[in-house]
């Protein structure tokens, strides 16, 4: 499934629009990644605990916006953005969605 950012695939007309499809997932953190995060800001530096776990977070929403993009026979999804929200303390969603569509055949 392509997936881009741009508004069109190059050498491909959209022909038909689909509609939004998204996939969000929300996470939060845990005990021991705090610890870790609470130590790292004392010296300074990537709290990597917390980088993984919002990559993870990203690739989840991200293969939820295919499942639902293929749902609806989409070739692309054009125009993906990223969001991230707070639920509750500790806890953050992050969506992700564009719009599927159908492309012209090669």
């Amino acid at each position: 499934m392509i997936l881009t950012t741009a508004y069109e695939v190059p050498g491909r007309p959209v022909v038909e629009t689909l509609g939004l499809v998204r996939g969000s997932t929300v996470r939060a953190r845990n005990i021991g990644r705090d610890f870790t995060a609470f130590a790292r800001n004392l010296v300074g530096g990537e709290v990597k605990a917390y980088t993984q776990l919002l990559q993870e977070a990203r690739e989840e929403a991200l293969q939820r916006l295919v499942q639902e993009a293929q749902s609806l026979g989409a070739d692309p999804v054009i125009g993906v953005r990223f969001a991230t929200s707070s639920v509750m303390q500790g806890a953050a969603e992050i969506l992700v969605y564009g719009t599927a569509v159908k492309l012209a055949s090669k």
